[in-house]
């Protein structure tokens, strides 16, 4: 997902993308330790998306703050 994509939701759409990011990866993770990823880049990218989202997250929760 592109950051300006990420940038239209809310806090608590970003909370749950970020909450659904983790869970994706960690299945990822998993599929690599028992030899069944085939495809090894997209544990990069979505480690690369959880972090483009806790980011964002972290913009608008400061940007509320304030």
């Amino acid at each position: 997902m592109k950051a300006s994509e990420l940038r239209s939701k809310d806090v608590a759409a970003l909370e749950q993308e970020v909450k659904d990011l983790l869970k994706a990866h960690f299945g990822l993770r998993m599929q690599k330790g028992t030899q069944q990823l085939s495809n090894t880049a997209s544990l990069g990218q979505t480690r690369r998306a959880i972090a483009r989202a806790k980011t964002i997250l972290a913009e608008k929760k400061k940007g509320a703050a304030q």
